[in-house]
């Protein structure tokens, strides 16, 4: 792998390279250049299969995350690719030209975290979430448990207990 970041970072500005275990490993990419980096990767490299693709909300950092995992058959190896986009303008170019799949994990991450992918096909179609009308649920903003008391009523019986102290005391009977 570590060969083929340097390959890669001759022709590309790239993150440092992560390797997780010998057949998998991470780079951060610049927005701009996950295009020709994947399409790169896919036509010279023998990285045909896009994986998966998905998000983390760096509510802290003010940036998603995206990650692009993609894989190599004949070498058997797994790279992954990792974006970062600001919250406030989160907007990606879609890559569905490249792997026809993408264009569904776009739409859910429209849909969970509110990150636009323009040109993706049917991209603003309800997909889980129908009706929705709140904050994206998986934004690290968006309110549980607030939402979970305005949209559904409370059943006789049950009991809300704060999760650290209930943890402590499940894991303490007796107290520290």
């Amino acid at each position: 792998m570590l060969e083929l970041h340097t390959s890669l970072k001759a022709l590309f500005p790239l993150g440092d390279l992560t390797q997780q275990r010998p057949d998998l490993a991470f780079v951060t990419v610049p927005k701009e250049y996950l295009r020709p980096i994947a399409t790169h990767l896919k036509d010279l490299e023998g990285y045909t299969h896009l994986v998966l693709l998905t998000a983390v909300d760096w509510l802290e950092d003010e940036v998603f995350q995206l990650t692009y995992l993609l894989h190599n058959r004949l070498r058997a190896r797994d790279l992954g690719l990792r974006v970062k986009l600001p919250r406030q303008a989160a907007t990606m170019e879609s890559i569905h030209e490249l792997w026809p799949t993408a264009a569904t994990y776009q739409r859910e991450l429209r849909e969970m975290f509110g990150i636009d992918f323009p040109g993706s096909p049917r991209l603003n179609e309800e997909f889980i979430l129908e009706g929705w009308n709140d904050i994206p649920p998986y934004r690290r903003d968006f309110d549980t448990k607030k939402y979970a008391a305005e949209s559904f009523k409370q059943r006789p019986g049950r009991e809300t207990h704060d999760p650290a102290q209930h943890m402590k005391q499940q894991l303490y009977p007796g107290g520290l």
